[in-house]
């Protein structure tokens, strides 16, 4: 790998660093995102995302360490630009300690609807305008977990190469086929596939256990705050609820989303 040293805040190339971390307008105007640490940037060149620039620091990964990590790398991804950093350089540029000492820029892939490749009888997430990162990132660790076949954002409020949503999904944004498109298109995808549409809603609904989710399915949530727009209680084929035994009538979006993804995987099991 070609190597340079850099120990400055001032560095050009770390200015624009920080800026593709801090800003989505910069990530779409470059076509650009961040990366932090081993175990996300490994599944996301899994995945198929190109390397633009590894930055590394052996006083926290360690030589060794990271040579290491390098001989894991897919073949194509064995010839690209690293920049060494210092310590104190990479304290200031981290997101958060104990990320292995890497962080990289990745050439952005916007994914699409016709994209995915879905088998037979998918299992697919839907988020309606969900906006906080975290909650989006915990949901992808639970899709990959339930090992969902896809997860669509519809009308999204945060990109999806937010620094904060691929630290929490812990590179699950990676491993599971995620999308972003508008409410009508994703609603017009799945009744062209013939998926039937569950929306997770309060009002004029039945129990999540009592509706069958073997055949081709997607769950759709909406935010805490409001809940799904019209336009999905209108194309759902069935509307569930989780029951709430106390005094409060929701749950956060992530836990909810995983409740129902695992009655999908209990009912295909058995």
């Amino acid at each position: 790998m070609q190597k340079e040293i850099i120990t400055s805040a001032q560095n050009p190339r770390i200015k624009h660093l920080l800026l593709l971390q801090q800003k989505s307008s910069e990530r779409r105007t470059c076509g650009l995102f961040v990366v932090e640490g081993q175990r996300e940037l490994l599944h996301c060149i899994n995945a198929g995302y190109e390397i633009a620039t590894l930055y590394c620091c052996p006083d926290v990964a360690g030589e060794n360490e990271l040579e290491g990590f390098f001989a894991s790398f897919p073949n194509g991804c064995r010839d690209i630009p690293c920049v060494n950093i210092s310590k104190a350089l990479y304290d200031k540029v981290a997101y958060r300690g104990g990320t292995e000492g890497v962080i990289a820029e990745i050439r952005t892939r916007c994914n699409t609807l016709e994209d995915l490749s879905l088998p037979e009888n998918p299992l697919v997430i839907v988020l309606e305008s969900v906006e906080k990162p975290g909650n989006l990132g915990a949901v992808l660790r639970s899709a990959d977990a339930a090992k969902a076949d896809a997860v669509i954002v519809c009308d999204p409020l945060t990109d999806l190469f937010n620094p904060n949503l691929i630290r929490s999904s812990i590179g699950a944004v990676f491993t599971v086929p995620t999308v972003a498109c508008t409410s009508e298109d994703c609603i017009s995808f799945l009744k062209q596939h013939d998926i039937q549409i569950l929306t997770a809603q309060l009002q004029d609904s039945r129990l999540y256990y009592d509706t069958p989710m073997t055949q081709g399915t997607a769950i759709v949530m909406g935010t805490e705050s409001t809940g799904l727009t019209s336009q999905w209680r209108e194309a759902a084929d069935a509307h569930i609820r989780i029951p709430m035994l106390g005094e409060l009538d929701s749950l956060n979006v992530s836990v909810s989303a995983a409740i129902l993804m695992f009655e999908a995987v209990r009912q295909r099991a058995l």
